[in-house]
């Protein structure tokens, strides 16, 4: 049975699988979808139809809007925002107040094993690549490639880490080194590829 906090506000016709935890004061609206061991922190807001893959861990007043997807393993730090409004108005050029049918919500798509720092911004359309980590505080307007570390208004690329999150290191063959899983990577202009994985 999910874990629910009786302050947390979860829509009966959100989709929460038995391992799930909602913590204090969250919100998970109707047609979201919370996968296996997936923790939402105090006050995060999970939007209509959002998808959160299985073992995601989505943080403290982080809001999530629709129709973000996020696959497996992914980390949303505390007070990450996914936008939804690529032109947002609160008003029509008539002057009259926008309603839902009034514009087309887009989403922010993050992959596998993506980790989003605290405060960062994901200014959607974006889709966040495999493995990518995204620095605290940054403000992300196009698309992260797998494995890149990103930082900064707006965001650029300013290195590269395995997947243990950790900044690949250079090794004696001009490669590079996950420092923590012993994976060998090679980058080559924008791209990093797999050319070794150490398995124990």
């Amino acid at each position: 049975m999910s874990f629910i906090h009786s302050s947390a506000e979860v829509s009966d016709a959100a989709d929460i699988a038995r391992s799930a935890y909602v913590w204090h004061i969250a919100q998970v609206r109707e047609g979201a979808r919370l996968g296996e061991n997936v923790v939402v922190g105090r006050g995060a807001y999970i939007g209509s139809g959002v998808s959160v893959g299985d073992n995601s861990k989505i943080q403290n007043y982080a809001l999530i809007y629709e129709p973000a997807v996020l696959e497996h393993g992914v980390f949303i730090g505390p007070a990450v925002v996914l936008t939804n409004d690529q032109y947002p108005r609160a008003c029509n050029p008539d002057g009259s107040l926008k309603s839902a049918s009034d514009w087309e919500a887009v989403g922010v798509t993050i992959k596998h094993g993506a980790s989003i720092g605290a405060r960062a911004v994901c200014v959607a359309p974006v889709t966040i690549g495999e493995w990518a980590s995204i620095a605290a505080g940054a403000v992300v307007t196009r698309n992260v490639q797998p494995h890149a570390l990103v930082a900064g208004a707006p965001a650029r690329r300013i290195g590269w880490v395995g997947k243990s999150g950790v900044p690949l290191e250079a090794d004696d063959d001009m490669n590079l080194r996950d420092p923590v899983t012993g994976d060998i990577y090679a980058a080559t202009g924008e791209e990093l590829a797999l050319i070794e994985e150490n398995i124990d």
